[in-house]
């Protein structure tokens, strides 16, 4: 492994990429969007920037670093002679079906394709392969140089050499790979999402407020955040996608998101990234002690 190519520039596709050129490797980030790709740089720069605050690394570390990093608008430039495909784009098992089945055809045929997806069916995803046995799950936890968690999830036909490759691979980047079976969900967000449903459901019923909500967890359980900060911290549009694949998929209405999580994510109300959730945003996060650690 030394080529590693990455669809999607956001949040999870840019942290990803930093990850692997810290530890050596050859990076391709690919998006359509050039502007996302320019955000991309710019993220990757300033995160790097903080790890030199903290003398983790010099300046001359985070030039060689960024310098491994290439940034391509098209995926077939992006994915040539890839041993390592990841794919990070929106969790839309539409869209990441058409990426797989066009990644396929573009790849050579000893690559391995990995999806970063936090709740899609990775067994599903590879029957839009001709290479099943080479497909697999790579769920990294947001944000990606902080969080050592990786899930490794196995579709149905994925070989045994292919997880091995990248259960040692994640250990390279110093990653805490854990072995999970194809479910909805998965392990994490089969337990974070139906949580942070029930923390929303709280505030809807009127039981008490977002502080208050986010200060029982915080200070009651020793959650480092709040549950409504951190689903406005993930995207609210993403907890709606991941609890909508687990109702589906599992038939169970304790899965099912309530009402006021739908209303915000119609509302364009999705957290962070739009300024405005269960908390402002609007003149940014900097009044929250926790949020320095992440963002």
């Amino acid at each position: 492994m030394k080529k590693i190519s990455i669809i999607g520039s956001g949040t999870m596709g840019n942290g990803i990429a930093h990850c692997f050129a810290q530890e050596g490797f050859e990076v391709s980030l690919i998006d359509i969007s050039k502007e996302n790709l320019k955000n991309a740089e710019i993220k990757i720069s300033k995160n790097l920037d903080r790890m030199i605050k903290k003398d983790i690394l010099s300046p001359a570390q985070k030039k060689e670093i960024l310098s491994r990093i290439y940034f391509y608008n098209k995926m077939e430039r992006g994915v040539k002679n890839s041993d390592l495909v990841i794919e990070a784009a929106t969790e839309s098992k539409d869209i990441k079906l058409k990426i797989f089945k066009e990644l396929d055809s573009l790849c050579k045929p000893q690559a391995i394709l990995a999806s970063n997806t936090s709740s899609i069916s990775i067994s599903e995803i590879a029957l839009a392969t001709n290479r099943p046995k080479k497909v697999i799950g790579m769920h990294f936890m947001n944000p990606v140089p902080i969080m050592k968690l990786v899930e490794v999830i196995t579709g149905k036909n994925t070989s045994k050499e292919t997880f091995e490759v990248i259960m040692n691979l994640s250990e390279k980047l110093k990653k805490v790979p854990v072995l999970v079976n194809d479910a909805p969900g998965f392990v994490a967000n089969r337990i974070l999402m139906p949580m942070l449903n029930e923390a929303i459901l709280t505030l809807e019923q009127k039981v008490s407020g977002v502080n208050e909500i986010d200060t029982v967890m915080i200070l009651g359980m020793s959650h480092p955040m709040g549950p409504l900060f951190l689903a406005d911290f993930i995207g609210l549009d993403i907890c709606l996608s991941i609890l909508n694949v687990m109702h589906a998929g599992f038939k169970n209405e304790k899965y099912k998101p309530c009402k006021l999580l739908i209303d915000m994510v119609n509302n364009n109300e999705l957290g962070i990234k739009s300024g405005q959730g269960f908390y402002d945003y609007s003149k940014g996060v900097k009044n929250k002690k926790i949020a320095n650690r992440f963002l």
